[in-house]
């Protein structure tokens, strides 16, 4: 449902504007309740707070006391915002969850299918990078086939 990457500027508040074709879609699916977190690549995650449930539900299954399971308890569970989005269509990204990611002015919205990552500009520009630097070795077992 969420393609697409827009770059967006974060006002002076930590707010940024969701773009409006995608509003109607997170109120329709979660009336604006939003769920922001942490990434383990250092970027953030933004999901429609009923898609985010079931992910969370999983996480908190997982042995605590198993180390991994309890990295990423910490990370993904530690770092959740519950978000509201605004009349304005704006979501407010806590100072914790910006200095994680390093936002500053200019982020990128980048749709996921079920939800979005929010990185720093530099960040997506290094992940593009990455990306052409695979060249054809881009496709991960299982996709060998794609057409595009």
């Amino acid at each position: 449902m969420f393609q697409g990457a827009a770059a967006l500027n974060l006002d002076a508040k930590g707010r940024m504007a969701i773009p409006a074709r995608h509003r109607d879609a997170l109120l329709a699916l979660a009336e604006g309740h939003l769920v922001v977190t942490a990434h383990p690549h250092r970027c953030l995650l933004l999901y429609p707070a009923p898609a985010w449930d079931p992910i969370r539900a999983k996480i908190l299954a997982a042995p605590s006391l198993e180390t991994q399971s309890a990295m990423l308890r910490r990370l993904l569970v530690g770092f959740a915002v519950d978000a509201e989005m605004d009349a304005a269509g704006r979501v407010l990204v806590s100072p914790e969850l910006r200095a994680y990611a390093a936002l500053e002015k200019q982020v990128w919205l980048v749709g996921q299918g079920s939800h979005f990552e929010i990185w720093s500009d530099a960040g997506w520009k290094q992940q593009q990078e990455a990306i052409f630097a695979l060249g054809d070795k881009l496709l991960p077992p299982g996709l060998e086939n794609l057409t595009l």
